[in-house]
């Protein structure tokens, strides 16, 4: 079983995985405040199936901050976007939410998975 939010990022602008981007997982705990509360690293796949451990999480707005102008940097590449972050609501403590990712130097598209 694996984490209850996970992800994955693809780079289309070279058509494979996105592996060893940095990914942060913040919980809104008020209006403005956000608290990290994992963090990882993509993998060969492109794949991060370990931020949270298996089971319930709570409810709220969680955000995931991905560092792609690192990611850029690394294959010597410009990025315009340093960082992508995707904010979503948790509705559904049980349920499973995967947000993958398509990211390429100078776009991104995201959206609920399965």
């Amino acid at each position: 079983m694996s984490s209850p939010i996970t992800t994955h990022v693809l780079d289309i602008s070279i058509g494979r995985p996105a592996q060893g981007i940095t990914v942060t997982l913040l919980l809104q705990t008020s209006g403005t405040e956000w608290k990290e509360i994992a963090r990882g690293v993509t993998g060969v796949d492109g794949r991060l199936a370990t931020l949270l451990k298996p089971g319930k999480m709570a409810t709220g707005n969680y955000r995931l901050r991905f560092e792609t102008g690192a990611y850029f940097a690394a294959r010597q590449s410009a990025a315009f976007y340093p960082f992508i972050e995707i904010t979503f609501a948790a509705i559904d403590a049980g349920q499973h939410y995967h947000v993958p990712l398509l990211v390429s130097p100078y776009g991104y598209t995201t959206y609920r998975g399965s």
